[in-house]
């Protein structure tokens, strides 16, 4: 059996009010992202206090956190992409460097496999 190899990709966590989920995935989308993960609910503590987790009446009065996994070619795509949705709208977004192991599985055909 072959030795398990990791690749390097970006990942993209961006945290928003529910009521804007659909702006992030869509763009997500539009620029080809693999998938994504939507995890609901977030609570935490920012520049604005303490935000904590509560479904009252629609999932769109609270945080979700969106992640996704990409090749470094489209973080730019998503960052121009998200600019106008926090300069008018609170929330956060992280890029960070991790590796997969499945290189195929996140729109980056791996070479010679």
């Amino acid at each position: 059996m072959g030795e398990l190899v990791l690749h390097p990709m970006k990942e993209i966590r961006v945290i928003v009010a529910g009521e804007h989920r659909a702006f992030v995935t869509e763009l997500l989308d539009r620029v080809n992202a693999s998938g994504y993960t939507i995890i609901g609910n977030v609570s935490g503590k920012g520049h604005h206090g303490v935000r904590e987790a509560h479904f009252m009446f629609s999932e769109q009065e609270s945080l979700e956190m969106i992640m996704t996994v990409v090749p470094e070619d489209k973080v730019e795509p998503i960052l121009a992409g998200l600019r106008p949705l926090f300069e008018r709208h609170s929330g956060v977004m992280f890029v960070a460097d991790v590796a997969v192991s499945r290189q195929e599985y996140f729109g980056k055909k791996s070479k010679g496999v």
